[in-house]
Formats: structure tokens, C-alpha cells, sequence
């Protein structure tokens, strides 16, 4: 059966489905979420990408203009956060899909875009993906918090330990 996959800005009615879709297999993303990305996108703060598989939500990405990581920030460079694909449509090109979209959205502001992603197991399929389409780490280290971590320092592996990378898309 051919599946057609479309990407599109998210809108205020995709708040519930999101969020639905998203409890509906265990996890936690309000609607409060989504409702605040979409305000935050009517301000020109963020654009939100909605991945959808014949009509019905598969995934999401959303691109910063600026980043809450202070190097990104100071650099000007725009960041891909919180993409998430659902586990049901995954191993689909869903999330080539979105990443390609905002790619290119990035790169109509930036040569560099950049992301950051968690070092525990569950994002494994992530690190995979980011490193086969060329992002590389920022040379920085871990971030965990508010901080880049010093030798000896302990953390707890959780969504906050971070390993920021960074793309060239195209040259000056």
C-alpha cells in the first residue's frame, strides 16, 4: 500500500491530535505544548513542521531562531528542538522527511544549523540519524543544565545531558 506523506506548519486546531497521539503511547506531551509552540510560531520565535501519513499525525519537528544553548545563540544560528516521530510510523522516512524540511527552512537564514540530542538509550535512532546526515558535535562536550559538566562532576542520564552538534548547509 503506497502512503503519502505530507509536511506542513502546524495550526491551531493540531494542538489535541498532538498531544492525543502522543499519550496515546505512553507519553508525556501536553497540549499546553503544542498550544504554546503554535503562539510562539504566530511571533516569529519558532516555525513547527507537522509530519502527517494520509491525513493522520505521524510526527513533528520544530526549528528556534534562537537557541536557549548560550553558544548558539551568541552565534546567531538557528536550531532544530524536539522532533519526534511516532513510534508506529517509524522506519517510514517520516523523519527524513521532517529533518529535510527543516533544513531547508534553516538554511534560508543560516549556512549552519544546529540540535542538540540527549545521550541515553531511547534516542539512540536519533544520534544514529543526525550523525548519517552530517552533524557533527560542537567541540564543546556534554551540556547538562545550565553548564558544560567538569571532570569528576556528577550528572544523572536523563533528557537534560545534551551533546550539541552542528550541519554546514551551504557556504558564504
Amino acid at each position: 500500500m503506497n502512503q503519502r506523506t505530507t509536511i506542513r506548519e502546524m495550526t491551531d486546531g493540531d494542538a489535541p491530535q498532538i498531544a492525543r497521539a502522543f499519550t496515546a503511547q505512553g507519553w508525556d506531551k501536553p497540549e499546553s505544548q503544542f498550544v504554546r509552540y503554535i503562539q510562539q510560531g504566530r511571533e516569529g520565535k519558532r516555525v513547527n513542521l507537522l509530519a502527517e501519513i494520509d491525513g493522520h499525525f505521524a510526527g513533528y519537528v520544530t526549528v528556534v531562531w534562537e537557541s536557549d544553548y548560550p553558544p548558539f545563540l551568541s552565534a546567531g544560528i538557528p536550531e532544530i528542538v524536539d522532533f519526534n516521530v511516532l513510534m508506529k510510523y517509524r522506519r517510514r522516512g517520516i523523519g527524513t522527511a521532517l529533518m529535510d524540511a527543516a533544513e531547508e527552512l534553516a538554511g534560508q537564514r543560516s549556512p549552519l544549523v544546529r540540535l542538540g540530542v540527549c545521550l541515553h538509550v531511547d534516542y539512540a535512532a536519533a544520534q544514529v540519524l543526525y550523525a548519517r546526515r552530517g552533524y557533527v558535535p560542537d567541540g564543546r562536550g556534554v551540556y547538562y543544565r545550565d553548564h558544560h559538566p567538569g571532570y569528576w562532576e556528577m550528572v544523572e542520564i536523563n533528557d537534560d545531558l545534551i551533546l550539541y552538534q552542528t550541519k554546514r548547509l551551504w557556504d558564504r
